[in-house]
Order: structure tokens, then sequence, then C-alpha cells
């Protein structure tokens, strides 16, 4: 029996990322309140949230002093643009502020309001240099099958992943897709993660002569795929590419939103990999997710060319209303101060151990083929045969049934096809880690006995 609250839902709400049709039989999850790493639902059961919201609370739940900062900011000044040359404090020292700890040589902050739009501003960022450089024909952008770069059209465009695509008429012309780098998936058998990274950047190489070196013009990757499996990228990875992307003078575009501030174990994944990024997009972590905000953060070398053209043409033509919005730029300003002030990556750093050690011991569980991450993301493969590494059909949901088990628990996490992710608040505890794995390994006990009386595992 659905409540009043779950018809109210269905009636009203079109959901992201959810099988409408299910849903209108199912019911939404509500939540209520929630308090640290926990959040509670409308009946007042408590889930610890593994996920950190969409990879995002990272102060977790309920922070007084991020509440209190955007109250004090509403009272002063709750809306303000920064169009035609306007400006505010706010957004004045939270751009002093990421230029200060960006992992390489910042110029100038582009503000936004979410990770989707940071990459289509990166995009049009990308063509309309080329054209003020003079290189009309030097637009292509390079993403990775499995990215996740947003849902706008450019943004869902870079996605390297289905479901973004299907019916949108997507990607658009000129965004291609290089190979996943997914060692446990998609390496030759025996092959190493160093051999299996040369043979990817060997495979970007290609592309881009097949192409043209002179039609590509960038090159956009998250240090961790995110939505695409919590991926971690094999050994020698990057540095490889960074050597593919100079070679051929192709900006590196750095994907943050979901790694930036201290989730891998280092305030940015670009500093984590060594990636030489030309600009990097923010978002997520930026306020802890108290208010929507994203960044892009751009070299000398990219600014130059927007003001050379600005001086041409009169503006910079783009931008949006709620771009350096003040509550949230102040609400950023102060993420940060509790960043560096609760030593936030240290912690990260402190805990790690316990997060990667209970997420390497789901390996040993019968369901799970891979279980890999970094700092606290990470990701469990479940196969139906741990020796072919055979993976279950789609239409078998079984992570999606683990992901519905793991809320029995009061647990929850995320499924991106047969993986499952591990992204929770960076404020959380060892006794907090062992208890959410706790919680996941019973889970997965009941998916394994589901999924032996359905007959769903290899003979």
């Amino acid at each position: 029996m659905l409540s009043n609250l779950a018809v109210r839902d269905i009636e009203t709400l079109v959901h992201p990322y959810t099988n409408l049709a299910t849903h209108r039989q199912n019911g939404p999850l509500v939540l209520e309140s929630g308090k640290g790493v926990y959040v509670y639902d409308s009946a007042g059961k408590e889930y610890i949230e593994g996920m950190a919201g969409l990879w995002c609370t990272a102060l977790g739940y309920s922070n007084q002093e991020l509440i209190e900062t955007a109250y004090e900011q509403m009272k002063k000044l709750p809306f303000t643009h920064i169009f035609g040359g306007r400006s505010h404090d706010p957004a004045i020292e939270l751009a002093e502020k990421l230029k200060e700890i960006a992992p390489v040589p910042i110029s100038k902050v582009f503000y936004g309001a979410s990770g989707s739009d940071a990459n289509d501003t990166q995009v049009k960022i990308v063509w309309y240099m080329n054209n003020a450089l003079g290189r009309p024909q030097k637009k292509k952008i390079i993403s990775r099958l499995k990215g996740y770069h947003g849902v706008t059209v450019a943004s869902a465009s870079l996605t390297g992943l289905p479901n973004n695509h299907i019916d949108f008429d997507l990607p658009l012309p000129g965004i291609m897709h290089t190979s996943c780098p997914h060692h446990y998936r998609f390496a030759e058998p025996g092959e190493s993660e160093q051999d299996y990274s040369s043979r990817l950047a060997a495979e970007l190489e290609e592309m881009i002569l097949r192409e043209g070196p002179d039609t590509v013009a960038a090159f956009i990757a998250e240090p961790v795929m995110g939505a695409g499996g919590a991926i971690t990228p094999p050994e020698g990875y990057f540095e490889k590419i960074n050597a593919v992307l100079a070679k051929y003078d192709i900006l590196f575009i750095s994907d943050e939103v979901i790694t930036g501030f201290g989730r891998t174990g280092k305030m940015f994944g670009t500093e984590t990999y060594g990636m030489n990024a030309d600009t990097i997009s923010l978002a997520k972590q930026i306020t802890s997710a108290y208010f929507p905000l994203s960044a892009v953060m751009m070299n000398e070398k990219v600014y130059e060319v927007l003001v050379d053209q600005s001086r041409k043409i009169g503006t910079f033509g783009h931008g949006n209303t709620y771009a350096g919005h003040p509550v949230g730029c102040a609400v950023a300003v102060k993420t940060l101060e509790i960043y560096q002030r609760e030593k936030i990556v240290d912690h990260v750093n402190k805990v790690a151990p316990a997060f990667l050690r209970r997420l390497d011991k789901l390996a040993e569980h019968p369901l799970v083929g891979e279980a890999r991450g970094v700092g606290l993301i990470g990701g469990a493969e479940l196969v139906k045969d741990k020796q072919t590494k055979a993976s279950f059909e789609a239409k078998n949901g079984v992570a999606a049934k683990a992901v519905a088990y793991a809320l029995e628990e009061g647990f929850i996490t995320r499924a991106m096809g047969d993986r499952l992710a591990f992204c929770p608040p960076l404020v959380i505890s060892e006794a907090e880690i062992e208890e959410m794995f706790n919680r996941c390994e019973r889970a997965l006990d009941k998916t394994l006995n589901w999924a032996k009386a359905e007959g769903l595992l290899a003979a």
C-alpha cells in the first residue's frame, strides 16, 4: 500500500534516471532528514548514505556552518548576477581560493549552476577558442566510452553511456568516444595495466591521426569514471594520455565534478593521477551540495583567447542567470574553509585504508568479480562467473536487486549496469565505514540467495 506522499509523487513528478513505468507501481523512497552520514525516510528508517547523495555531500548532512552561511548571505544579498561587469565579494573570494588550491596553473574561473552546464561551457569554449584562433576545422572533441559528463545536449554527447543517447538524437556530430580504461573488463588476457594503458594511448593516437590532428580540439576525462561504474584508471594511463595530447596540440579538459575536493585522497583527482589539464570542471562537493554551483577553471592560454575575441566582438556572449550566485559562492567559500580547517584530505587518507580494505574484501564474495577504488570512492562488479568474468544478462537486473536489498539493510548504493558504487561523505568515520560494508555484505548475501533461486549463476 503506497503512502499518501508516494501517490502524490507519482501523480506529479518525472524522476531523472528512473524507469518511469516501474516507478508508477513501486513509488519513491521519500527521505525526510539527514545527520552526518545518515539519512532517514518518511517512516523514520535510518540509512547510511553510501553515495553521498549523488557523489556530492562531502560534509554530510545538517552541517550547521553551511546552513548559517546560506542564511546570513540570504539576509545580506540573496541574489545578484555577474553579467555586464557586475560582481560581489563571495564570487571574488571563491575564485581567489580556487586559484590558490588548483592542481595546475589557473588564470580565471567561470561560474555555472551544475556539472552538466560546466561541461557544456567547456564545449562552447573549445569551439569559440578555435574559431578565434582561425582554426575553424579544429573542433572535434574526444571523450571515452562509459565516461559521464552531464545531460545537456553537448555534455550528454560527451557522456559515453548508451541510455544518454538512445532516442535523444545524440551524440552531436564531432564528438567521439575512445576506449574505456577498465582493465578488469577490457584488458587482453595476461595484459599488464601498463601495457593496457599503452594500448589505449595508441588507440587514442590512431583516432586522432585518422580524424586528422588539425580537426581534433580537445580530450575530456574524469580522473575516476563516476556514473560509468566508479572505475579507477590503470597504472600509467594518464601519463601516456598526456604525451599524446601534447604531441598534437589538443586541449585537456579534466572533469572533476565528482573527484574534486578530496575524494581521491588529494584535493583534486587531476593531482592524484598527474593529468596535465588546461581547463577543469567543478561542481558537487564545491558546496558539499548545499547549493547548486559549478565552475570552470581555465589557464592563461585559454583566457587570453577569450579576452582577444571579446575585444573583437564586443562581449563574451555566454553565461546563465545563476552564474556566481552570491549564496552559492558564500556557501562554497565556507565549504573550502571547513575542508582546510578540518584537514579533510588528511581525514580521507586516514580512513581510506579501512574503506579500501573492506572494498577489496568484497572481491571474495561469490558474486563480485572486481572491487577497486581510491581514496573514498570505488566500485564492485557483480558477475555470474568469477572465473570467466561472465556478466549477468541486463534483463536480470542483478545489481538493481542488490541495491534493493541494500535499502532493506539500511545502506544506500547505486547500480550502474552490473557495478555497485561506493562514495560516502568524506566525514565518514572508520566505525561507520565498517558498518556500511557490513550492511553491504548482508545485502550481497541476500542477492546471492536470490540469484541461486532464480538459476542465474553459472553451472
